[in-house]
C-alpha cells in the first residue's frame, strides 16, 4: 500500500533531507550563470542569437563529468580528507575554486573579448560539474532508500530556489548594478553550499562484500603478473576498481542501453526550449525587470509546488509511473511557449507560459532524480551517478547549443513545436523500462 500523503510530506523534516536543500542551492546556483542569465548578458550586448545558441556548449563539462568522477570517487586529498573525509574535503576545495571562476567570469568583457568570456564561463562549468559529483555522492550516500525521493524533491527545491536567485536576482542586481556586482553577489552565496560540508556528517560507505572481494581479487592477480609487483600493480588495481568497475558494474545490467538512451532524451526538450527562452521574451519585448518578475518570480512558487508534489508523487504512484506521467506533462508544457511567441509583449501569456514549464519542469525533476539514484551501485556512487546525469545534460548542452540556428531557420512557433515533440522517444522507452524493472523484481521475489 502506498504511504499517506501526511507520511511522504514528513519526510521533508529530515535533517538529512534539509542538508540535500542546501546542497540543492550549491548545485544549481552556478548553471544560470553559464546559460539563460549568461544569454541574456550576451544579448543585452547586442551578441546575435547564434552565437548565444552555441554558447550553450559551455555545459558541455556537465556532459563529461563522468570521465574525472573516478578520480572524486576515489582519491584522497591527504589534509583535507584526513579532516573531513573525502566527500567533504573534495566539496570543499572545489567550492573555493568555484567562487574564484564566478568572480572572474563577472569580471569579464564579452564585447571586447568574447574568447576570454566563454574560456571563463566553460572554468565555472567544470568546477560547478565537479562540485556536483561530490554532492551527488553525499547525498546518494547519506539517504536512505526511504528518504530518496523527499531528497530528490529537496535537491530540486533547492536548485531551484538557487536558479531564482541566480537567474531573477542577478537581471535584477545587473540592471541597477551592471553585471560583475550580478556575478560577485552569486560568488558570494556560494559560500552557503560548505556549511554542510563543514558542520555535516560524511556519510559511511556500503560497499557490498562481493564487490570488495571483487576488487581483491583483481588486485591478487595483478599483483602475480610479472612486473606488475608492487607500486605499479597497486596503481593499476586502484585504476581499475575506479576507472573500470563502476562502467563494468553498470552494463551488468539488463536493458543498460535502453537505460542510457532514455536518460540523454527524456529532458531533451525541455533544454532546447529552456535556451532560448530569455532571447524569446527578450525579442518580444519583455525588459530585464519584467523578465525578472515575471519569468522568475512568479515561476518561482509553481516550480517549488512541482517539485515538492513530484517527490512525494514518486513515493505514491512509484518511480516509473512518475516518470511517464510527468514526462508527457513536461512535453506538453512547451507548447506554452508556443502561446508566448504568438501572443508577443503579453504579461498574461508570460505568466501562463512561465507557470506551466516551472510547473511541470520540477516534478520531472523530481522523479528523474530519484530514478538516476536508484540504478546507483552503493560502491561507485559517485562515478555512476555522474555517468547518468551527465547524459542527461546531454540534451542541454551538445543537442540544445544547435536551438538558436534551429529557431533562425523556422521561426519561434515551429521550433517550439519542434521541441514538444524531441522527448517523445525516450517516453517510448519508458514503458519497455518498467516492464523489465517489474520482471527483474519478480524474479529477485
Amino acid at each position: 500500500m502506498p504511504p499517506r500523503w501526511s507520511s511522504a510530506f514528513a519526510a521533508y523534516l529530515d535533517r538529512r533531507v534539509l542538508q540535500m536543500l542546501v546542497l540543492g542551492f550549491a548545485s544549481g546556483l552556478p548553471l544560470l550563470l553559464t546559460f539563460s542569465t549568461l544569454s541574456a548578458w550576451l544579448k543585452t550586448e547586442g551578441i546575435g542569437r547564434a552565437t548565444i545558441g552555441a554558447f550553450a556548449l559551455v555545459g558541455t563539462p556537465y556532459a563529461l563529468k563522468f570521465l574525472w568522477a573516478p578520480l572524486i570517487d576515489r582519491l584522497s586529498l591527504p589534509l583535507l580528507t584526513r579532516r573531513l573525509g573525502r566527500r567533504r574535503g573534495w566539496g570543499l576545495l572545489i567550492q573555493t575554486l568555484l567562487i574564484a571562476a564566478v568572480l572572474a567570469l563577472g569580471s569579464s568583457d564579452p564585447v571586447g573579448d568574447i574568447g576570454l568570456t566563454a574560456l571563463l564561463a566553460v572554468t565555472v562549468a567544470v568546477l560547478s560539474a565537479s562540485q556536483d559529483v561530490v554532492i551527488d555522492a553525499f547525498r546518494v550516500e547519506t539517504l536512505d532508500p526511504d528518504t530518496q525521493g523527499p531528497g530528490a524533491g529537496a535537491v530540486q527545491v533547492g536548485y531551484r530556489v538557487a536558479m531564482l536567485v541566480s537567474g531573477a536576482g542577478a537581471l535584477l542586481i545587473a540592471s541597477t548594478w551592471g553585471w560583475f556586482a550580478a556575478y560577485a553577489t552569486m560568488a558570494g552565496l556560494l559560500t552557503l553550499g560548505m556549511a554542510v560540508f563543514l558542520f555535516g556528517r560524511e556519510p559511511i560507505p556500503r560497499i557490498s562484500p562481493e564487490t570488495l572481494a571483487r576488487e581483491r581479487a583483481i588486485a591478487d592477480l595483478l599483483a602475480r603478473r610479472p612486473g606488475l609487483q608492487g607500486p605499479l600493480g597497486r596503481l593499476l588495481a586502484w585504476l581499475h576498481a575506479a576507472v573500470v568497475g563502476p562502467f563494468a558494474d553498470f552494463m551488468t545490467r539488463p536493458g543498460w542501453i535502453a537505460i542510457l538512451l532514455f536518460v540523454v532524451g527524456y529532458k531533451l526538450g525541455e533544454a532546447m526550449a529552456g535556451t532560448m527562452a530569455t532571447p524569446l521574451y527578450i525579442e518580444t519585448g519583455f525588459s530585464l525587470e519584467e523578465i525578472a518578475w515575471v519569468s522568475k518570480i512568479f515561476g518561482f512558487s509553481a516550480t517549488i509546488v512541482g517539485t515538492v508534489i513530484g517527490g512525494a508523487l514518486v513515493v505514491r504512484l512509484g518511480v516509473m509511473r512518475a516518470l511517464l506521467l510527468f514526462g508527457v506533462l513536461q512535453s506538453l508544457g512547451n507548447l506554452a511557449y508556443v502561446v508566448q511567441a504568438m501572443a508577443g509583449h503579453n504579461i498574461a501569456a508570460l505568466a501562463a507560459c512561465v507557470l506551466v514549464e516551472n510547473l511541470t519542469s520540477g516534478m520531472a525533476g523530481s522523479a528523474l532524480v530519484t530514478y538516476l539514484s536508484g540504478l546507483c551501485s552503493a560502491a561507485y556512487t559517485a562515478t555512476q551517478y555522474a555517468l547518468l546525469s551527465s547524459l542527461s545534460a546531454v540534451g542541454r548542452t551538445l543537442f540544445a547549443s544547435t536551438s538558436g540556428w534551429l529557431a533562425d531557420q523556422v521561426g519561434w512557433v515551429e521550433f517550439f513545436l519542434l521541441t514538444t515533440v524531441a522527448t517523445l522517444p525516450a517516453l517510448l522507452i519508458l514503458p519497455w523500462l518498467a516492464r523489465r524493472a517489474r520482471a527483474l523484481a519478480t524474479e529477485e521475489g
